[in-house]
């Protein structure tokens, strides 16, 4: 057992056994005996039965009418009021990064069948855009929507002023600098030369002190909640908030995982950051997002508790099934290999809730922009899982490893299911803090085609693409370049994909901005996808 396979067992059993003291303390506090009851915590007083969607108008029977409503309204939006500042700086600066992690994957796609695009530079090819491509939208936009996500969603759940907001400023203020100096290194070709890892470690403690300094505002506000029972958002927010700084740091340990070795950290690293950080806040923010539109409770609660636990026991080492084949023992693979096909266990109890909380209000996804960003994040959740634990078994790794397929099965999960549920809760978000409506309906509308229909043909083509390859490349008498050629069309269908999820994400900017100034009419309507009745009769 080399070295670093021991310190990789060593750190999953001192994480296993933390959560088992959490789950013991859980069980010990009455966590687990609330029953459904416990789903209607995120709920005020009279408001189960009642939207909570800002692209609706205000229910007539919740609008504070009596004394308990009046109360409940009135600490909601204190509670909103107090973490403005810093879920502003933090998805300010996501959208930004959107855009410019859009413009470089954009010109890397276009490099995969024009390679002679942007060729004069140094600075721009493919081996230094690429990686700008993925921590830009990785550290940038997915990590900081989804803090800024997070440190509005807080304050909501534990029913009580964002304490400690100052804190999260600064870190969004430090990680923003990381971000410059990270990217700016990648593209001068200073790097760590490990996918996910590309940032030079010097430059990776920036990023352990500003995530750090966001945990404060968390600590904080949960010494100060006014609630007894944690809802099960919480458990996702509070589990990705402490998990992602501990494989952070252990992953850019500098020195320590040298050669044929570093790469067991590396997709330990790379596929936790994917379970262990943005998975808990995409998961966390529709087990709140869903129900408050629907002004429903979740279908069971007890299994949203049994998701969140088998999600936090079999998915730390499912990472190493992207280096079958590779050096490191057998026994390790197939262990990856169990745990990745055991994490069906929580991917179905969160299907059976999110969708099983839809039947029988789908209509609504005609109406609310955000309960449809959500929903299909949610919806594409369950299928990029599914599939994940599909491709991490042998005779489906043997074709998919090494081909187009895996990139498409990643921007299934990253992009159609958390980036759409991300789209969801800026939505959401938005209106509660600038006390503002989206200006124009048309602009979320065209978002919504626009990077709905590029993640499809992205996805579609290079994953037919991705299987036909594989088997190409079994084929000993295949010549390689003619494998090459064979793909050639679905990579043009990605840049296709990609020019138009790009153009999304210019609107959304756009329209971002526009919400910030307050410009447009301040509509007394709520902005849907579709006009209100109010407006279409007046």
């Amino acid at each position: 057992m080399t070295p670093t396979i021991a310190i990789l067992l060593i750190i999953t059993f001192v994480l296993s056994t933390v959560g088992l003291l959490v789950l013991i303390w859980s069980i010990a506090n009455n966590q687990f005996s609330h029953g459904q009851e416990a789903a209607r915590s995120i709920f005020s007083p009279g408001e189960e039965g009642h939207s909570e969607d800002p692209a609706r108008p205000a229910d007539p029977s919740f609008t504070g009418d009596n004394t308990a409503q009046a109360a409940a309204i009135n600490a909601r939006w204190t509670a909103d009021q107090s973490s403005r500042t810093a879920v502003l700086t933090w998805l300010t600066s996501s959208v930004f990064w959107l855009v410019l992690g859009s413009f470089f994957g954009l010109a890397s796609s276009i490099k995969m069948h024009l390679p002679e695009f942007l060729a004069a530079s140094e600075f721009l090819t493919f081996g230094r855009i690429r990686p700008a491509h993925l921590n830009a939208v990785t550290y940038g936009w997915a990590s900081m929507a989804g803090i800024g996500a997070a440190l509005f969603l807080i304050p909501r759940l534990f029913k009580t002023s964002l304490a400690g907001g100052k804190y999260a400023v600064s870190g969004a203020v430090i990680w923003n600098i990381g971000l410059i100096l990270g990217l700016t290194a990648i593209i001068i070709g200073l790097s760590d030369g490990k996918e996910w890892l590309e940032f030079p470690w010097q430059i990776d403690i920036l990023f352990v002190v500003g995530g750090a300094l966001c945990a404060i505002p968390l600590l904080l506000t949960a010494a100060n909640r006014q609630v007894e029972h944690l809802y099960v958002s919480s458990w996702y927010l509070m589990a990705a908030l402490v998990w992602f700084p501990i494989l952070f740091l252990i992953a850019n340990l500098p020195f320590t995982f040298p050669g044929a070795s570093g790469a067991t950290v590396n997709w330990w690293f790379a596929h936790n950051v994917l379970g262990l950080w943005v998975t808990p806040i995409g998961i966390g923010i529709a087990y709140y997002m869903i129900p408050k539109i629907l002004g429903r409770p979740i279908i069971s609660y007890q299994l949203s508790l049994i998701g969140f636990w088998s999600l936090a026991l079999f998915y730390s080492q499912v990472g190493i099934h992207h280096i079958i084949g590779g050096p490191i023992p057998t026994w390790l693979v197939t262990l990856s290999i169990v745990h990745s096909v055991m994490m069906s266990i929580p991917v179905i109890t969160v299907a059976i809730n999110h969708h099983g909380t839809m039947m029988g209000n789908f209509g609504r996804l005609k109406d609310s922009p955000t309960l449809r960003f959500v929903w299909i994040g949610a919806l594409m959740y369950t299928v990029a899982s599914l599939q994940g634990s599909m491709e991490a078994l042998r005779s489906v790794n043997v074709i998919t490893h090494f081909t187009h397929y895996t990139i498409a099965h990643a921007h299934l999960g990253m992009y159609a299911f958390l980036s759409f549920i991300l789209f969801g809760a800026i939505y959401f978000i938005m209106p509660r803090l600038t006390d503002w409506e989206w200006p124009w309906r048309g602009l979320i509308s065209l978002h919504f085609w626009l990077v709905s229909v590029g993640i499809v043909i992205y996805v579609v083509s290079l994953s037919i693409a991705g299987w036909k390859q594989g088997v190409a490349l079994l084929d000993a008498a295949m010549p390689f370049m003619d494998i090459v050629r064979m793909t050639m069309p679905a990579l043009q269908a990605r840049t296709v994909g990609g020019a138009l999820m790009t153009l999304g994400h210019l609107v959304f900017a756009f329209h971002f901005v526009a919400m910030l100034m307050r410009r447009g009419i301040g509509n007394q309507q709520p902005t849907l996808f579709r006009p209100a009745i109010k407006e279409i009769t007046q």
